[in-house]
């Protein structure tokens, strides 16, 4: 029997992005939300190490009081327990605000937890930092970008591709794991899920108060990051317009790009060689 925590986090729709300006967050009340990819794959991950070695799940998140859509999605796809870190004091905080959150939650709401899983970044933020830090929160072991997971007794073997070499590590519980998105397709909901989801199972909610936690490490206050500006980058082309013959053409481009074209030759030339 394995206690599994699977932390997740409910950001922007892709195609959505609101910035605040001024501030150098992002506007999450204005965006349509979803499960992180990554943490999708690191549920996944934890469901099938229940399926083999039976124990429970328990989802949390720290969010606005809309991140409850993800676990409640959570619930649907199998997870056994929802937990909710919202507070006003907890918003725009970095990595490192995050994971004291997060450590603190976990020891009040599963002191007993044997694995925690991650997703290995967020696809708002790409730092891939909140995992690391909330193992050294917590004091126990962690491994990072896992693509394979077996748990066994109070160990847990590992497979992950790091500077495309193919590592199997070994770890002791309880310990955390950062999980990519290659390995674990996320299933899809099943209707008792859905029927879970939204009848059966209350979301457990906690703000800071409720966990004790100290105002001077929370959110914005608590973060040792500083986002000086925010902008969009935007992408800036340059069109020739060669005219005459083809063979003026082609004089023309040689004339100009030279250096380019026979560049691009050469590494062509190269990759053929090395299939051959």
């Amino acid at each position: 029997m394995v206690e599994i925590v699977v932390c997740i986090k409910q950001v922007p729709q892709v195609s959505e992005l609101p910035w605040d300006p001024k501030t150098g967050t992002l506007k999450r009340d204005l965006a349509e939300g979803m499960m992180n990819p990554a943490c999708r794959a690191a549920l996944e991950a934890a469901l099938r190490v229940r399926e083999t070695e039976g124990g429970t799940i328990m989802a949390i998140t720290m969010g606005p009081p809309m991140a409850e859509e993800v676990l409640r999605e959570a619930i649907a796809l199998g997870a056994d327990r929802g937990v909710l870190l919202t507070d006003r004091r907890m918003a725009g905080g970095d990595t490192l605000a995050t994971s004291y959150t997060l450590a603190r939650a976990i020891e009040k709401t599963s002191p007993g937890f044997d694995l925690i899983l991650c997703g290995y970044s967020t696809s708002d933020s790409e730092t891939a930092q909140v995992g690391p830090q909330l193992a050294e929160e917590l004091s126990i072991p962690g491994a990072a970008s896992v693509d394979g997971i077996a748990v066994a007794g109070r160990k847990v073997r590992m497979q992950r591709i790091a500077d495309n070499y193919l590592e199997t590590l070994e770890m002791p519980l309880p310990g955390l794991i950062t999980v990519t998105t290659g390995s674990y397709t996320p299933r899809h909901v099943p209707l008792a899920g859905l029927q879970a989801a939204f009848s059966a199972v209350r979301i457990e909610t906690f703000d800071a108060d409720a966990l004790g936690l100290d105002a001077e490490r929370l959110g914005a206050t608590g973060s040792a990051t500083r986002i000086l500006t925010v902008y969009s980058p935007t992408a800036k082309k340059e069109n020739r317009v060669l005219t005459g013959t083809p063979k003026r053409i082609v004089e023309q481009l040689f004339a100009e790009f030279d250096d380019r074209i026979g560049g691009a030759i050469s590494q062509d030339l190269k990759s053929s060689k090395e299939r051959s």
